[in-house]
């Protein structure tokens, strides 16, 4: 041990212990699931993991949940509680060698009847070679598994490795769980800042709540500097102030690889579909902030108004592709602009699916009927040897027949007999195009009829 290091004071964890002068969010990890703050329905009473770790049968699991949620603390309890060796792994960082060298060890702890959790953070960074490594080691029982990600296990970890472990859903901590980590770390004097003698105002308070979005790390993370800034004021209480300056704008968590950034954008789509402007802006308003890909957004925006808006008003995809251009023109952070009048427009447009419904009801026969040729009189006839073929014979231009429309003119191939493949909505411009078509239809038919 180097020196500097010799005569830090420790606090001890059980097993392990960490520097007094570690961060905040380091000395108040909880020691025990009596500790542990939230996740009632993983670890609560009577709940898989508890009932597991109480008769120390602990399986591989894989802990799924959000930065802050205690996924590495609950892991190392569970280790401890179930009487295992803990071993934590990076994926980023761990390559197969490292990998071999763990489980070898592991292997000669069993042989001397102690078990071995592997604990690997950010497993969906394991790529297929690694995952293959544990594998026979996961279900021969070597290794108990422990995972924790972020992102959904189901895209990210191969199937034979996830049909060997129980997926853990986790949620992102509550108000009243942030509250009590906070409330906990000012009062304990031993890893916290009860030594301090801090109180934090309620405004205060609720700042702090607000900008942790959920983390509990980043909740302890915040509380530590403010409640520096105030000791360093002379004060005794944690005012707003220390809290906004502890938070700088913290951005709220987002990954665009992962399952916020579709949860997101989905939220935002139905949002729109379902013709409500404030959420629409509000889940707007989280992918802007959150930094994501503006163009990425807009992109669905175009794909929306076609598809969910369509005909009932055609306007809708002028709008888009125009903010499109817009944003891509002008850039961020002023595309803002463009991207809320846009949704702000889908949002409050009719709604019509008919475009989609329409063309999957063509595509259909389309790909049946594919052999079919072309009726002769659709066909063009640039030469005169296609013109004695019958090629034209009997085309009528529209545009020279009363209402520009060829009453009685075929356009389908006879095999197919009469098909309507588009039904309009009732709403908006479709409405129009509703009355006109059955007008057009009905002389079309009486001009059949003759």
């Amino acid at each position: 041990m180097p020196r500097n290091e010799a005569h830090q004071p420790r606090l001890n964890f059980g097993e392990e212990s960490v520097s007094a002068d570690a961060p905040l969010a380091a000395r108040m990890r909880p020691r025990t699931l009596a500790e542990f703050v939230g996740q009632e329905h993983a670890v609560g009473p009577r709940s898989m993991l508890r009932t597991a770790v109480e008769r120390k049968q602990l399986p591989s699991v894989i802990l799924w949940g959000p930065p802050g949620c205690g996924k590495t603390t609950l892991a190392r309890i569970l280790a401890r509680d179930a009487g295992a060796e803990f071993v934590s792994i990076s994926a980023v960082s761990s390559g197969v060698a490292e990998l071999r060298k763990v489980v070898s060890e592991a292997a000669a702890r069993r042989r001397a009847g102690l078990r071995t959790v592997v604990f690997i953070d950010e497993i969906h960074r394991f790529n297929k070679a690694q995952q293959d490594v544990i594998l026979p080691h996961v279900e021969d029982g070597t290794i108990t598994l422990i995972g924790a990600t972020t992102e959904n296990p189901s895209f990210e970890v191969v199937a034979p490795l996830l049909s060997r472990v129980r997926v853990v859903r986790l949620r992102q901590l509550d108000r009243e769980d942030l509250r009590t980590i906070v409330e906990r770390a000012l009062s304990d004097a031993e890893r916290g800042l009860g030594k301090l003698g801090l109180t934090i105002d309620d405004a205060a308070m609720d700042a702090l709540l607000d900008g942790a979005n959920g983390d509990g790390r980043a909740a302890l993370t915040a509380l530590e500097i403010a409640a520096n800034l105030a000791a360093g004021a002379g004060r005794r209480t944690i005012e707003p102030g220390d809290v906004q300056e502890a938070l700088q704008e913290r951005r709220p968590y987002y990954d665009k690889s992962a399952d916020f950034h579709y949860d997101t954008i989905s939220a935002f789509i139905k949002s729109l579909r379902g013709s409500d402007p404030d959420a629409a802006l509000y889940w707007l308003a989280r992918m802007i902030e959150s930094g994501e890909d503006p163009l990425f957004i807009v992109r669905r925006m175009v794909i929306l108004a076609a598809e969910d808006v369509g005909l009932a008003d055609p306007q809708a995809l002028v709008v888009a592709t125009a903010c499109q251009q817009a944003v891509h023109f002008i850039g961020m952070p002023e595309g803002f602009y463009p991207m809320a009048e846009c949704a702000l427009y889908l949002a409050l447009a009719p709604k019509s699916n008919s475009v989609g419904e329409s063309y999957g009801r063509a595509r259909e026969d389309a790909l049946a009927t594919s052999h079919l040729p072309v009726p002769l009189h659709l066909r063009n006839a640039p030469t005169g040897l296609m013109r004695q073929m019958g090629y034209g014979k009997g085309y009528r231009y529209a545009h020279n027949e009363p209402d520009h429309f060829a009453r009685g003119m075929r356009y389908l191939p006879e095999e197919l007999g009469e098909r309507h493949y588009y039904t309009p909505g009732s709403l908006g411009f479709e409405a129009e195009a509703w009355a006109r078509l059955e007008r057009l239809r009905t002389s079309h038919d009486s001009e059949s009829a003759e």
